[in-house]
Formats: structure tokens, sequence, C-alpha cells
């Protein structure tokens, strides 16, 4: 590879590095062609990055950046999957993909310079998504005027139901 198109990638990593939400780190050794199509696929279809970088370039493109928390853990055959916008994502998609190809193994990542060990990503594959946390918090949000507004309503209501019962026991006497 020449120098140039090695400076041209540690620049486009450095830059995905500083946008991101999410890096996460993991070993693809072991796993063939058509099951890493399968991964780039899933990754991709999610809006995730997905790239098979040498470790030097890696370490190059993460200093001065989140990522460089993550410069001891370039070893060996590395993938480095980033998500600019969700963070959950990337660690739901290859949880899950771990799960069923057992060759692939999550290394590390990280999130906001917070280093994140493998059970961490896993912890986090586990949060509902986005779109569920935020049907979550407007529920909750439309809970409150709604509750105001019964109570708000029950008080002439009351008064109503004191009137009848009021004129029912007059015309009863």
């Amino acid at each position: 590879m020449k120098l140039e198109n090695k400076k041209q990638i540690v620049a486009q990593l450095k830059d995905k590095f500083g946008q991101a939400k999410l890096v996460v780190l993991t070993d693809y050794k072991g796993l063939n062609v058509a099951a890493m199509n399968d991964l780039r696929a899933k990754l991709r279809e999610a809006g995730i990055d997905y790239h098979v970088v040498k470790n030097t370039l890696l370490r190059r493109a993460a200093k001065d950046t989140d990522a460089a928390a993550l410069i001891d853990s370039f070893t060996g055959p590395s993938a480095i999957a980033v998500s600019l916008d969700d963070p959950v994502a990337p660690a739901k998609v290859l949880t899950e993909f771990a799960k069923a190809n057992d060759k692939l193994e999550i290394k590390a990542g990280v999130m906001e310079g917070k280093i994140l060990d493998a059970s961490s990503i896993k912890a986090l594959a586990s949060l509902p998504s986005r779109e569920v946390l935020l049907a979550k918090l407007l529920s909750v949000l439309v809970a409150v005027p709604t509750g105001m507004v019964t109570v708000l309503n029950e008080i002439p209501a009351k008064f109503v139901r004191v009137l009848a019962a009021v004129r029912d026991q007059k015309e009863a006497a």
C-alpha cells in the first residue's frame, strides 16, 4: 500500500473517531468470507461503518481522539465498528452476530472517552433501542397532563353527583 493511501485511510478514520458515539474493536480471526460479508451487510443496514485496518494505522488514527483509549487493544487481527449516530446499534448487531458465530470476538470499545470491555458492550446491547426509549419517554410525558385533566375534570363531576344525590333525597322525602 502506498504512503498516500495510508495517510488517506488514517485521516478518514481519525475523522470518524472524532465524531463517533461508539467505537467497538473486534477480532474476526476464523470468520470466512461469507460470514464477513453477512456481518458487514448487517452493520451497514444499521448505519455502522466496519473496517479491517492494520493496527499501526489504527494507532495513528486513534491519537488525539476518544478512541486513543483502545490503543493498547490494537493487537492481532482487528476490525473496527464505528457508529456516528446510535451508540446501542453496533453493540446489538455485533453481540447478536457473535452469538451465532463464535469466531467473532468483541475485544473492547470506547464511548465518550470511556473504555468498555466485552461484558459492558453486551450490557449496552441489552438496552432498548432509541425508538423504544423515546416512546417510553413520550408515554410518561403524555401521562402527566392526562392525569391532571382527569383530576380537574373530577371536581365538577363530583359536584354534579352531590347535587343529583341531594335531588334524589328530596324527591324521596
